[in-house]
């Protein structure tokens, strides 16, 4: 049986939406593939990048409330997200080209 997104603290159903345009089908899944690869994902479908939202994720799959996250943790994932942002965001593609990828219709450069 599967769980909505959303059932995963912190989340709602902007991110159950969100997740599903992805193809991120549930929380199962979320907790299956982890915060990095599940943000790579929802950056890559078209979600515009936030450092909060990435954080939100993180904190939930952890429990934790989503404004638990401060000092050296908070930057510490900021330089990971940083590093997702760069790879599936900031690729080099054009807007245009970033739309046709999210369709599967060019291939990835680099």
């Amino acid at each position: 049986m599967s769980t909505p997104v959303s059932s995963i603290r912190n989340l709602g159903p902007a991110m159950d939406e969100a997740c599903t345009k992805a193809g991120i089908p549930d929380a199962e899944t979320v907790r299956e593939l982890g915060p990095d690869e599940t943000y790579r994902r929802l950056l890559r479908s078209g979600t515009r990048p936030h450092f909060i939202g990435y954080y939100v994720l993180v904190m939930g799959l952890q429990g934790r409330p989503w404004n638990d996250c401060k000092g050296d943790e908070k930057k510490a994932l900021r330089v990971r997200f940083d590093a997702i942002k760069a790879e599936a965001f900031d690729s080099g593609l054009s807007e245009f080209e970033r739309h046709l990828d999210a369709i599967g219709v060019i291939e990835k450069r680099g």
